[in-house]
């Protein structure tokens, strides 16, 4: 292995740091590695599995939205407030909105709005991919999958149609414009989503994927400079929550792209 330069070694050092850091992230309490089911609202009350309760949801944005109804002997209690649920409660969502609702012992009950209908994730932390966590499995840091690239915005935001991790689940990106590099002697395209702070979000797809990786990743550049140029590191390539669990939502990488090489960096697929 070539001996890194005095710069490499301080990225180096500075991607453990961030390595430790996505770790502490994941391993929170009720974090996405508890996810223990995904269950979408009837339109009638009935229960669910896991929690107790009879639970309905009207259309977004037409009548009370989520309705649960519950006795204080069931052990339901509100995130917000602590207090036990005893009677019928209510909460209204916008599509796409989330909220950690109510709690039953180790369990707290997400409610979310998801291709226009409410659905219920539980967040268990007795779940096996929560206590069993030890760090997420990474490739070795390596100072060629550090590129610079080239930012080039669209004249404005275009709202592009993209699939998710849940079939039913439909999603759409606000693609703002195309970052262009060479990684691996290949010179790539691919469409990009600029953060308010001026980074870039690239979700991609590569040749390591679904055998040593996950079915796509993503990274977050720094911010682009003045005249469009990016540093795009891939030893931070981050997998999505679906990569953990079968209960994610995840947004799929929009339609073509794929980097035409293996990005041998960053996380791999978790066991």
């Amino acid at each position: 292995m070539p001996q890194l330069t005095a710069g490499q070694l301080e990225d180096a050092h500075q991607w453990r740091s961030f390595r430790e850091r996505r770790d502490t992230s994941l391993a929170a309490e009720h974090g996405w590695l508890t996810l223990t089911s995904l269950q979408w609202l009837p339109a009638q009350p009935a229960p669910l599995d896991l929690v107790p309760g009879n639970w309905s949801a009207s259309e977004p944005g037409n009548g009370p939205g989520a309705v649960l109804t519950a006795a204080a002997r069931d052990g339901l209690t509100m995130v917000s407030t602590g207090l036990p649920v005893d009677g019928t409660v209510t909460l209204a969502l916008a599509d796409g909105d989330s909220v950690n609702w109510v709690r039953h012992h180790d369990t707290v009950v997400e409610l979310a709005v998801r291709g226009n209908r409410y659905v219920v994730r539980t967040r268990d932390n007795t779940a096996p991919t929560y206590t069993g966590f030890d760090g997420v499995p990474v490739y070795d840091y390596t100072p060629g999958a550090v590129t610079e690239g080239s930012y080039t915005a669209y004249p404005e935001p275009r709202e592009t149609p993209i699939t998710t991790a849940h079939p039913e689940v439909p999603d759409v990106m606000r693609a703002t414009g195309t970052v262009s590099f060479t990684l691996g002697g290949v010179a790539h395209t691919l469409i990009a989503e600029q953060q308010q702070e001026g980074s870039l979000k690239v979700a991609f797809h590569d040749e390591t994927n679904d055998h040593a990786t996950a079915a796509w990743r993503f990274l977050s550049t720094d911010r682009v400079t003045p005249g469009g140029l990016v540093t795009l590191d891939f030893n931070r390539s981050l997998n999505y929550p679906s990569a953990f669990t079968p209960f994610g939502t995840c947004p799929m990488p929009v339609e073509g792209n794929r980097v035409g090489v293996p990005v041998e960096a960053g996380e791999r697929r978790p066991d």
